[in-house]
């Protein structure tokens, strides 16, 4: 059980720090504009237009989705806020993490749309790019869903207590 909790904590230290060192890696490096002069054919032109579409309902389902979210999260609150109700903290809390669990959704959905993007006759400097934003993006999502992953481990045995009382 010491191993295993030992190794969780050291890849807990490991994985954020190789993300944000690939991150600092991917936007250092600065690639010449060696295929800025190439001709596109026309099939790569309308690619390109299609999947431009693609990816803006792509950013458009991800603004839908976070805002949604917000939306419901900040009802959710203002009715409690106003109820009178004794597990305010529980309640919030759960509210926090049901709007993380959506705000990591939302960053899936961004990926998506970077990733689109980039798919047609990408240049160097488009992938480095791309890598930049998909790291910071996942690096976001993990800190997310650690938090969240946290959040959900505090509750259970407050729940199990009030079963308990039950």
């Amino acid at each position: 059980m010491k191993k295993e909790a030992s190794q969780d904590s050291l890849i807990n230290l490991i994985l954020p720090l190789a993300l944000i060192l690939g991150l600092v890696l991917l936007l250092s490096l600065n690639v010449e504009a060696g295929g800025q002069g190439r001709e596109t054919t026309p099939l790569e032109t309308w690619l390109k237009v299609i999947v431009g579409y693609l990816a803006a309902g792509t950013e458009i389902a991800a603004a839908i989705v976070i805002g949604a979210a917000v939306i419901r999260g900040i009802a959710a609150y203002l009715r409690l806020l106003f109820s009178r109700s004794k597990q305010h903290f529980d309640a919030t809390e759960g509210i926090r993490l049901q709007l993380g669990r959506v705000l990591a959704l939302g960053l899936e959905f961004t990926v998506a749309s970077d990733i689109l993007r980039t798919a047609v006759a990408p240049t160097r400097q488009d992938i480095l790019n791309l890598g930049a934003i998909v790291l910071l993006r996942t690096l976001l999502n993990y800190f997310l869903e650690r938090e969240i992953q946290q959040g959900e481990q505090r509750r259970l045995p407050e729940r199990q207590t009030i079963e308990n009382v039950r």
